[in-house]
Parts: C-alpha cells; sequence; structure tokens
C-alpha cells in the first residue's frame, strides 16, 4: 500500500467523498419515493416506477452525457445553477456527486421499498384510526420499522456510489484531484505501462472500503431491527 502514488490516494480519498455526499443526496428522496410507491396510489405511479429503475438499464455513458446536456453550463439547469447560486456541476467534483447519486438511487429505492412493504398495514391504520396524522405515522411507525432496510439501501448506494465510472467520466471527466475517483484512476493507471501495482492497490483498498461497508451494515441491521421491536 505504500507504494501506491499520491494521486491514487487522492483519488481514494474523493470517492469516499463523492460516494458520502451522494448517500445524503439520495436518502430524503429514496425515503419518500419508496414510501409513495409501496404505499400510495396515484396517478403517473408505474411512469414513476419506470423512471426510478431506468438508469440502471441505460448505458452509464448515456446517463452521463444527458447530464451533461442538462446541467451543463450551457444546460437549461447547468445554466441557471450557475448564474443564480454560482454552482458548476461539470468537470467539477460536485458533479461526480450528483452522476453517483443518480446511479444509486435505483438501489436505495429498490432496498427502502421492500422494507415499507414488508411493514403490515395494520400498524398504520390502527395509529390512524387512534387519531395519528399521516406524517405522524410515517414517523413513528413506518420510519422506525423501516430502519433496517434505510441502513442497507444506505450501504449499496454507498457501494454503487464508489464504484461509479461511466456516468461519472463522461459528465465530470478524468481530471487528477478534481473528479478523478478510483474508478477513473485505476483507468488511468491501466493505460501506463508498469502502473500495475498502482492497480492492484486501488483495487485491494476498493475490496476493503466495500467490505468494511458491508461487514458495518451486516452489524449494525439485526441491532436495529431488535431496538425498532423493543427487545
Amino acid at each position: 500500500m505504500g507504494a501506491l502514488p499520491p494521486e491514487a490516494w487522492t483519488a481514494l480519498a474523493l470517492s469516499v467523498r463523492v460516494a458520502f455526499w451522494a448517500t445524503v443526496i439520495c436518502l430524503p428522496f429514496g425515503i419518500f419515493v419508496s414510501y409513495a410507491l409501496a404505499r400510495w396510489q396515484f396517478r403517473g405511479k408505474a411512469f414513476l416506477n419506470v423512471l426510478v429503475y431506468v438508469p440502471l438499464v441505460l448505458p452509464p455513458v448515456v446517463t452521463g452525457y444527458l447530464l451533461l446536456l442538462v446541467f451543463g453550463r450551457n444546460g437549461p439547469i447547468g445554466r441557471i445553477l450557475e448564474e443564480v447560486f454560482g454552482l458548476v456541476l461539470a468537470f467539477r467534483w460536485t458533479g461526480a456527486v450528483l452522476a453517483a447519486a443518480i446511479m444509486a438511487f435505483p438501489l436505495m429505492v429498490r432496498a427502502l421499498r421492500s422494507a415499507f412493504e414488508a411493514i403490515d398495514p395494520d400498524l398504520e391504520e390502527v395509529a390512524g384510526s387512534l387519531g395519528a396524522g399521516r406524517w405522524r405515522v410515517f414517523f413513528t411507525i413506518s420510519l422506525p420499522l423501516a430502519l433496517p432496510g434505510v441502513l442497507a439501501g444506505s450501504v449499496l448506494s454507498f457501494a454503487k456510489a464508489m464504484g461509479e465510472f461511466g456516468a461519472t467520466i463522461t459528465f465530470v471527466s478524468n481530471i487528477p484531484g478534481e473528479t478523478q475517483t478510483v474508478p477513473s484512476a485505476i483507468y488511468e493507471f491501466l493505460q501506463i505501462p508498469g502502473a500495475e501495482p498502482a492497480v492492484v492497490g486501488l483495487a485491494v483498498l476498493s475490496l476493503l472500503v466495500a467490505f468494511g461497508a458491508l461487514g458495518l451494515s451486516e452489524w449494525l441491521a439485526p441491532r436495529v431491527a431488535k431496538r425498532v421491536a423493543g427487545r
């Protein structure tokens, strides 16, 4: 590990940073969308369901290109963000966060939706019949019971964001110290003769981070479930 060049450690630090913020961004939207798909009936539900999972089947490069069209400096949203808030996403690490969040979002929704669907609707109905409003029922009954799923979805999103490559490199390029994440760094090192040790080192570090995140999830999930159950 000590033989890794400084730019490899920089890429790892940036990947963790991007994955963390991508997960943070995904979480509130993921909870809302998952609950809506699991519990509500509304016009356009089928379309929303398809839209959520499109990034899973769409080539990541296409997703990155669409992000560039919409959130680039000349894109309709990108221009507004820059002029009003001074926020530039294209070719910035913040853009890498957006790309990673979009690619990780379907995995979070899948885990959270399963968690909400596993909750007995009678529990929510009883709470409602006792006078609790919809949002109170959600925050006191539904969300606490779904916490193991929230944890699983967060870990899946973090792991997916850590490994995101296609959409990221298309939207924000591969700029060392700014947008070069671990997958981008591995891709670059593969083009350099004699850089195999750096590739192996980054691959091992990626595995350690992934196993660490999954291990933490497996350790926390049953404890969270027991606490929610009051045991």
